[in-house]
């Protein structure tokens, strides 16, 4: 019965589209929020899924844009989901949201907490909130995509829309690229996506000219030793003590290796190994995230990590064949995210025109979060890309909002998510203006 209702909720919206007068756009967008996207959001937030394992939001994504009139493809990447709607000739424009929570007990005292559980690709069954936003993001999706479909009479060219998974493990969206994101459906001219930021002014937009985001790499490195008991050291060769050295020494590759001007970070967040305190292991395993603002950097501190783990092992007298084994991950990667200068001008000038220059604010970057948007919009592609960022939380709130992925997470659903709509159609609107 709930699926009907939804439906036949859905048609009603669909065969009375709002107003397609620009200067309307605010008012629609808030009067959509009213009728559709306050419950759809609802619905997100209260069932997140885990990264790529997305099914039940991939589906409803599927239904919410192939109600909307757009050509619909499902399972890209995995559970990502790829809408196309041609609106005559022009550029192509493609629009993203991720949808993956995160494996953390909701406990933000909202009314709709998640309690969700759900079991995750190494068959443990964890608790799921969406503590990152990502629930804002695909809601203002289908918004936009409603908004879009509306104003037709306002662009001209091809809409692409994507609902990505796993990107809270850095991987959905080389795994869409990987599945002929770029050949099976219309290459964009420009991509576009924001997040969410429980640090900014709820409702107000942000677009930087050049860097987002961090490169991240995940690294593990496995300190080899030689295993013996604890009261006769000096028949082996300790690996607890070498790894420790390594930890310490690592700290060196940013403060001494890596231009002082330029970000870095390296962060050992995981050493497991030892089982007893009288017995000396013969392994232990450390688990590293990695992070740059560029290639060249990026590339020197993977070099440098690889350079220190054997130097150190060798210099506690590791024997040659039982040196450290350092793994940069296949899957847990990307590149940094760093938008075209252009292209963000004049997203950045359509907004203050569009929707006032008091809905723009800037702020500095405070870390080096990773984002793997940065996949679409690599240089080797072509595609120009902005990445914005959306205030989530009201002012007066912003000295004691929780940070993203805490279990206290939470932002005011609302300013967030019409401010997301209302960006992504008016940057769009104005990268395939009507001639």
């Amino acid at each position: 019965m709930r699926k009907l209702l939804f439906a036949a909720a859905s048609l009603i919206a669909l065969a009375a589209p709002v107003h397609a007068q620009p200067n309307d756009l605010r008012a629609a967008v808030a009067e959509d929020y009213r009728q559709n996207l306050a419950e759809l959001f609802d619905h997100f937030h209260r069932n997140p899924e885990l990264s790529g394992r997305e099914t039940r939001t991939a589906a409803r994504m599927a239904q919410e844009l192939r109600l909307l009139g757009y050509d619909v493809t499902t399972g890209v990447g995995g559970t990502g989901v790829v809408a196309v709607m041609r609106n005559g000739t022009g550029p192509t424009v493609l629009m993203r949201a991720d949808m993956d929570g995160l494996p953390l007990q909701e406990r933000s005292g909202l009314a709709n907490a998640s309690t969700v559980r759900q079991v995750d690709s190494a068959g443990v069954e964890q608790p799921v909130m969406h503590a990152c936003g990502h629930d804002v993001h695909i809601t203002a999706l289908v918004g936009a995509a409603r908004q879009m479909r509306a104003r037709r009479a306002n662009w001209s060219g091809t809409l692409v829309l994507i609902a990505q998974p796993a990107e809270e493990t850095i991987s959905g969206a080389r795994a869409m690229m990987q599945d002929g994101l770029y050949t099976r459906f219309p290459k964009p001219d420009y991509a576009l996506a924001f997040h969410v930021a429980a640090d900014g002014p709820a409702g107000l937009i942000e677009v930087p000219e050049t860097i987002v985001a961090s490169s991240s790499d995940r690294v593990t490195i496995r300190v080899n030793g030689v295993g013996t008991h604890g009261a006769y050291p000096h028949l082996g060769v300790d690996p607890v003590l070498v790894a420790s050295q390594i930890v310490v020494s690592l700290q060196s590759i940013v403060s001494r290796s890596i231009n002082p001007l330029e970000g870095a970070v390296v962060t050992v967040g995981s050493i497991h190994g030892g089982v007893k305190a009288n017995i000396i292991p013969e392994h232990v395993d450390l688990d590293l995230t990695v992070r740059s603002d560029n290639q060249a950097v990026r590339d020197e501190l993977l070099a440098d990590i690889a350079r220190v783990a054997r130097g150190t092992a060798l210099a506690h007298g590791v024997p040659e064949d039982r040196l450290p084994v350092v793994t940069p991950s296949a899957t847990e990667t990307t590149p940094p995210t760093i938008n075209d200068p252009a292209t963000a001008r004049r997203v950045r000038e359509a907004i203050a025109a569009r929707m006032g220059a008091d809905r723009l604010f800037e702020m500095p970057r405070t870390g080096m979060g990773a984002e793997d948007f940065a996949y679409f919009v690599t240089p080797d592609t072509g595609v120009r890309g902005v990445y914005m960022g959306v205030g989530g939380t009201p002012p007066a709130e912003l000295a004691t909002a929780p940070g993203h992925h805490s279990p206290l997470f939470r932002i005011q659903p609302e300013p967030s998510v019409t401010a997301g709509v209302e960006a992504m159609v008016v940057a769009a609107e104005a990268l395939m203006p009507r001639g």
